[in-house]
């Protein structure tokens, strides 16, 4: 015969039984659950959000929580909580721009040591990102990288048809200015423009080459034949009416695009993704891809993600790098959502390099990024590029807007950067 307690303990492992397998095994599962936090910049939560559902299913006992700021506020909170080693998140995301000051400055895990062992991805991921992410003096990995950006040139297909111009004649800046002019001239009121703002002409030529604002010693290389064409040209464009002073991300800038007032945008191949969603939707047809002029193969964004030292859950943390860096389908799903290009070299065998795009008007844009991205070269990154492209951005202004002497203006702005760097 049972006793009372043996019949009891019978009932109760029985009805634990019947919890688990109808329903109580989510509350228990609940408790094994650990939630992330992703600190990521506008753009990158598109991409992440694309494949969350994926994550948590392949990762029920992960959740991730996004933590979005505007570009620069994300960046600035990142360093100051970084520093103070309170309120960090479990994985950070940093653009190009910042990486070199983020990976140089400490206070993030070095992902090439135990347990990460990140560095037997290397051979997966695109040669020069992978540098990018990498400490300059220790060799080791700080921040793996996520995405690239090609560098692309974005026009008006129908503008250039109106104007008789064939795309694949116009290979140089000098050809771009001189259909430019055409352009403007095909109306008497003042707003048909080669580009918005003559400073992109300048962020084009900057970011070609092998060395952006420093050589490999760490020196500043702003008075540089490269700066000096980037500012010349760039003046040029100004000096002939060809921009029409108008700053990105500005509700006029936007205008552009939708009335077609423009005849092309460089940008990063992350722009598409804007152009097609939200900034001028209702143009589709009308807008072709192109490479940069002057053979100019350059990286134009892209970003990383990192594990601050004082994270409370680096191990979920990893799991969530792994997952969104090294698999082609996460890869995939971020390019579709918003155009963030992989940096996965699996992920550059995929059909979607084959499709043609309708709002291109049938052109296969995705290759032409693929062959691009291939191009780059391997640039450099110091921790102090960021401040160089506020001191020689603002160089510029003073060129556009008060006609200071170029080389006057680029030798200050070296002056001024040498006394930050101090």
């Amino acid at each position: 015969m049972f006793s009372k307690k043996g019949v009891l303990l019978t009932v109760m492992v029985f009805v634990m039984a019947a919890s688990l397998l109808f329903g109580g095994s989510a509350e228990l599962m609940a408790e094994d659950v650990t939630t992330i936090t992703v600190a990521a910049f506008p753009d990158q939560d598109s991409g992440f959000n694309a494949i969350l559902d994926d994550f948590h299913e392949k990762y029920p006992h992960i959740r991730v929580e996004l933590e979005v700021a505007d570009f620069d506020d994300h960046h600035q909170s990142l360093l100051t909580r970084i520093a103070a080693g309170s309120n960090v998140p479990d994985v950070a995301n940093v653009e190009i721009a910042f990486v070199g000051d983020f990976v140089n400055r400490g206070g993030f895990e070095n992902l090439s040591a135990e347990p990460y062992n990140a560095d037997r991805f290397q051979e997966d991921i695109i040669g020069y990102k992978w540098a990018q992410g990498t400490n300059e003096e220790t060799g080791n990995l700080i921040a793996m990288p996520l995405d690239i950006s090609p560098g692309t040139l974005f026009y008006r297909r129908d503008r250039l048809e109106e104007l008789g111009a064939d795309i694949d004649d116009l290979q140089t800046m000098e050809d771009w200015i001189a259909l430019g002019e055409e352009f403007a001239a095909t109306t008497e009121e003042d707003n048909r423009w080669l580009f918005a703002d003559a400073a992109s002409v300048y962020e084009m030529i900057r970011r070609a080459g092998d060395y952006q604002f420093f050589d490999d010693e760490g020196e500043p290389i702003i008075t540089s034949d490269k700066f000096v064409r980037a500012f010349e040209l760039s003046k040029e464009v100004r000096d002939r009416g060809l921009d029409g002073n108008i700053g990105e991300w500005t509700n006029e800038w936007y205008s552009t695009f939708q009335e077609g007032t423009i005849l092309a945008q460089p940008s990063g191949a992350w722009l598409g993704g804007h152009i097609q969603n939200w900034m001028a939707p209702e143009t589709a047809g009308k807008w072709g891809v192109a490479n940069l002029p002057d053979d100019m193969f350059i990286g134009w964004g892209g970003s990383f993600v990192a594990i601050p030292e004082d994270a409370e859950n680096k191990e979920e943390a990893w799991e969530f790098i792994q997952y969104v860096t090294t698999n082609v389908e996460p890869q995939i799903g971020q390019f579709e959502a918003a155009n963030i290009f992989p940096s996965l070299l699996a992920a550059f065998d995929h059909e979607i390099f084959e499709e043609p795009s309708d709002f291109y008007a049938g052109q296969n844009v995705r290759a032409l990024w693929l062959d691009a991205a291939k191009q780059i070269p391997e640039v450099n990154t110091n921790r102090y590029d960021n401040i160089a492209e506020d001191i020689v951005g603002d160089a510029l202004t003073e060129v556009l807007e008060n006609d200071k002497d170029i080389m006057q203006a680029l030798e200050d702005a070296e002056q001024l950067l040498r006394r930050r760097m101090r």
